[in-house]
């Protein structure tokens, strides 16, 4: 544990001594001085109650599981959600993942790292969803793993960015059906037993629209012998988003 919090505080050092090299603008409202405000950070959206027991999407019942998970239950034990994808959350994601905002990744995890925790799971591992060769190679970094990495050193978890990988590159995701985003990703992603084997991962990606990818990714970590998987997004994109 001692071990873990001096890691964890020589990662935040760094970046904010860069953002005295280089002062930020806040990721959500471009406000100068910090790289998540307190303002951006008092207007998140939250999702509304009740939600599904197993993917989180708010349904009008005050317990019980979706229609969707009904029909087709994903492979991931239980999927939640910070936010909803608004703004000021949908602003620092798109920064991070294509402006090259990198030091986001820190700045979001400190907050999403105190949802995460009260969600009291018995998890010992986290994985961030991988990216594939090409976007990888066009982007030059993962931007969930910017996310997941600050996540695990301040909860003490053990890091495993190369748990999964994709077996193959997938189309964006972006203006599929549900089944389409299914077929899309079915296979996509294998997982590394030596890795995983008997351990419970904390799964983590940036956005959740139908659960798909996340419910792929839950499906390679069981093949390579998972005890269980959870899965955590900073945001949810509902119907009006247009991306479901």
């Amino acid at each position: 544990m001692i071990d873990s919090h001096w890691k964890y505080l020589c990662y935040r050092l760094m970046w904010t001594g860069l953002d005295f090299l280089f002062p930020p603008a806040c990721g959500g409202c471009g406000k100068p001085g910090s790289r998540w405000c307190t303002d951006c950070q008092q207007n998140i959206v939250l999702l509304s109650k009740p939600c599904c027991s197993v993917c989180g999407i708010p349904i009008r019942r005050n317990s019980g599981i979706c229609q969707d998970c009904q029909l087709d239950r994903p492979s991931f034990r239980i999927l939640r959600s910070w936010s909803v994808f608004e703004a000021p959350v949908r602003n620092a994601l798109h920064r991070l993942k294509y402006r090259q905002d990198i030091g986001l990744g820190d700045a979001l995890a400190v907050q999403f790292s105190g949802f995460v925790s009260n969600l009291n799971w018995p998890i010992n591992l986290v994985v961030p969803v991988p990216l594939g060769q090409k976007r990888l190679f066009e982007r030059g970094y993962n931007q969930v793993g910017l996310i997941a990495r600050p996540l695990s050193l301040s909860m003490n978890l053990t890091y495993v960015p190369t748990a999964l990988s994709r077996e193959r590159d997938t189309r964006s995701q972006v203006g599929l059906t549900k089944l389409e985003r299914h077929n899309n990703v079915r296979g996509a992603f294998i997982a590394n037993r030596s890795r995983v084997k008997n351990h419970v991962v904390l799964l983590v990606d940036d956005v959740a629209t139908t659960g798909s990818t996340l419910s792929s990714c839950a499906e390679a970590l069981y093949a390579a012998g998972a005890q269980d998987v959870f899965a955590v997004t900073l945001a949810r994109a509902l119907a009006h988003h247009s991306l479901v």
